[in-house]
């Protein structure tokens, strides 16, 4: 499944061709104007190229160049900087080794990006400038850092759990969005870092950004994320029950959904982004494991027309998970519309996943020059693996493409 880092990387080899040269040529024909001139759908394009790239050798060439621009100008902040940073860690392209070296130099212009993009196997020259950050002043790029060289291999873990008590909390909000948020698609860390994510735990009020540090910390391990939330929703506060429950079957990672009626403001609180934003990300989790309360609330969202990604996505799992025929022809029907450009590559998608490949193929030929960049990249990547079917509408692809996130 995409969700997994480990599992979005090929070889060189099986992706030489995989995306289509006319979207390769559009994709590095716009990273090179962006790098003269930063566009105002920048953070559109990099979600695109980080979604992509590990499909497609010219385009990881062109993040290379793109990264080493962006490093020498020290532009740590701009999306085209975190998608390239991220995109070459993850596939371990030492080629950018020299360029990670110089961002890890300036202290004050760490990037929890640059830190996030090296957890994970790569280059060994990179150990003493990240041995050298995890002893930063800052406590916050200590802790990154530190994080990373567990990932990699290189550290015990001892130096982290003293680290934990000194994040503030902009800090740790940060570190679980940009850090902890990737790690739970990618490889799991070792238990030495479970010590420094319950210190982590136990400050975090937001119960989606407790649901993060727990899952990263079970994944590890450490059996302790799931005993907690399990006595909070036996003996916590009676109006916080329904949630802790959620929170404890989200971290065991199996078994069926409890018997709890979803609605917005609960999927909200369990999304990692801030319940104002009445994200619905636990919903879909609920919806993969066929959660049968999760139904009603999907039939909401999934009412036709089908105007934004959360519709769409709704009626993915109401015709994949649910057998729900209905949702399958709301989708066709976004898909066939050309004055829907902007969520019609989401609905292709959508389709490749629901088992209509053939049509959804067809219609990805028709959007490959597609004025939206997000339209575009998923035609992409329906065309990509049309001989070798994956889940294409995972939840990181859909932050990078659908959302403009270079996570």
């Amino acid at each position: 499944m995409l969700s997994s880092a480990a599992r979005l990387m090929v070889s060189r080899a099986e992706r030489a061709d995989s995306i289509d040269e006319q979207v390769v040529s559009r994709l590095s024909r716009d990273l090179r104007a962006a790098l003269r001139r930063r566009p105002a759908h920048e953070a559109r394009l990099a979600g695109s190229l980080r979604a992509l790239a590990p499909y497609s050798p010219p385009l990881m060439d062109a993040l290379v160049e793109a990264f080493d621009v962006t490093v020498r100008r020290a532009s740590f902040d701009r999306p085209l900087y975190a998608a390239a940073a991220r995109a070459l860690g993850e596939a371990g392209d030492r080629r950018s080794s020299a360029s990670f070296k110089r961002a890890l130099e300036p202290e004050e212009q760490a990037s929890f990006a640059t830190l996030s993009a090296l957890c994970g196997p790569g280059d060994p020259v990179l150990a003493e400038p990240l041995s050298r950050m995890a002893r930063s002043r800052h406590a916050h790029f200590a802790f990154a850092a530190e994080v990373a060289r567990i990932a990699r291999g290189e550290s015990s873990g001892a130096h982290v759990a003293s680290l934990a008590p000194k994040i503030k909390e902009s800090h740790r909000i940060a570190l679980c969005l940009e850090l902890f948020v990737p790690l739970t698609w990618s490889r799991p860390l070792v238990p030495a870092i479970g010590p420094a994510l319950s210190v982590l735990r136990d400050s975090e009020r937001h119960l989606g950004r407790w649901l993060v540090l727990g899952d990263v910390a079970r994944r590890a391990g450490d059996p302790a994320p799931l005993t907690e939330a399990s006595r909070r929703a036996q003996e916590g506060p009676p109006s916080a029950r329904a949630a802790w429950a959620m929170v404890a079957w989200a971290i065991s990672g199996s078994g069926p959904a409890p018997d709890v009626r979803p609605n917005l403001e609960l999927v909200a609180r369990l999304s990692d982004r801030p319940s104002a934003d009445r994200d619905p990300t636990f919903l879909f989790r609920l919806a993969r494991a066929k959660a049968p309360a999760a139904r009603g609330m999907l039939e909401t969202l999934a009412k036709a027309p089908l105007a934004d990604e959360k519709a769409i996505r709704a009626a993915l799992h109401l015709a994949r998970d649910y057998g729900d025929g209905r949702a399958c022809d709301a989708l066709s029907a976004v898909a066939a519309n050309a004055r829907r450009d902007a969520v019609r590559g989401l609905a292709v998608a959508a389709l490749f996943d629901a088992g209509k490949r053939d049509e959804a193929v067809r219609f990805a030929a028709e959007l490959r020059d597609s004025r939206q960049l997000h339209s575009m990249a998923w035609a992409a990547l329906v065309l990509a693996h049309a001989a070798q079917p994956r889940v294409l509408v995972s939840e990181p692809q859909v932050r990078r493409i659908q959302c403009a996130r270079a996570e």
